[in-house]
């Protein structure tokens, strides 16, 4: 089997699984409105500490505090959701008849959201040294942070899963995802692109018909609508590719950790995308 082939027959057993286990598509829901509300609580008093000036945009020390604060809290919201939804995406992996539930992910998340909170104030420092140097740098500073945002992405792919299936702190999670990364370093990348070129499918073939219709109907309202359906659409493509990357995560991890292969991936050459290279 082709690693394209692989890939998108990696795609098809983690639909299935979302298929028979449609809740657990609740968590990105859940994610995305807590996300909104953070960003109220900290935005909001964000805004009114900033000095306007004329044309001057002046951020005062506690601006900088309420922005280090969001960035911090947004991270653990997404980390949090998402590590609740490889705990019930497990569940739903082990073919013993157990139903993940919203509830039991979230009381699972809760449990280990020490662990969690210290694996988010590491993404979100992560990301501010990314940010500066390619903010630093300009071009040759967008590649440096391009390729080491890259290999960060896929080494730590599989922190989350061992952190909440293995109960491992930060530094224990990061050190068995790198170690379970080099046992399976190639359908890793392959399977999280593939789930990125299928989103951008999705989004891409949602533009095409709702906006390249809208705008042959003609007519403003139309188009307004056109608009507002294709944000709708890309909601919902965003939610669609977030659970099936969780479901994905946990049969990666599944399978390289214990080489255990679930059921719904029976039919995936797993021998082939997980030898070591």
């Amino acid at each position: 089997m082709g690693r394209l082939a692989r890939s998108f027959a990696l795609f098809s057993a983690s639909f299935k699984v979302l298929r028979a286990h449609k809740g657990l598509a609740w968590f990105p829901v859940l994610a995305g409105i807590a996300g909104l509300l953070v960003a109220a609580v900290f935005l909001t008093p964000a805004f009114f500490t900033v000095h306007l000036e004329a044309e001057h945009f002046r951020p005062t020390p506690g601006t900088y505090v309420l922005l280090a604060a969001f960035y911090l809290v947004s991270a653990f919201v997404t980390i949090f959701f998402n590590a609740a939804l490889i705990s019930q995406a497990a569940v739903a992996l082990r073919g013993d008849g157990g139903m993940p539930g919203v509830g039991a992910g979230l009381a699972a998340a809760g449990r280990r959201w020490p662990a969690l909170l210290g694996w988010a104030g590491v993404t979100a420092t992560v990301s501010v040294v990314l940010r500066t140097i390619e903010e630093r740098l300009g071009f040759l500073g967008s590649i440096i942070s391009g390729l080491i945002g890259m290999a960060w992405r896929f080494t730590t792919y599989l922190v989350l899963p061992a952190v909440m299936l293995e109960g491992v702190g930060v530094r224990g999670g990061v050190k068995r995802s790198v170690e379970l990364f080099r046992r399976a370093w190639g359908e890793n990348v392959a399977g999280t692109a593939g789930l990125g070129i299928v989103g951008f499918l999705l989004t891409l073939a949602g533009y095409v018909v709702l906006l390249g219709g809208g705008f042959l109907l003609g007519g403003t309202a139309t188009v307004f609508v056109a608009v507002g359906l294709a944000i709708v659409w890309t909601l919902l493509v965003a939610v669609f590719i977030t659970t099936l990357s969780g479901i994905y995560q946990t049969a990666l991890y599944n399978y390289a950790a214990d080489g255990v292969v679930p059921g719904e991936f029976a039919s995936v050459d797993f021998a082939g995308a997980f030898r070591e290279r």
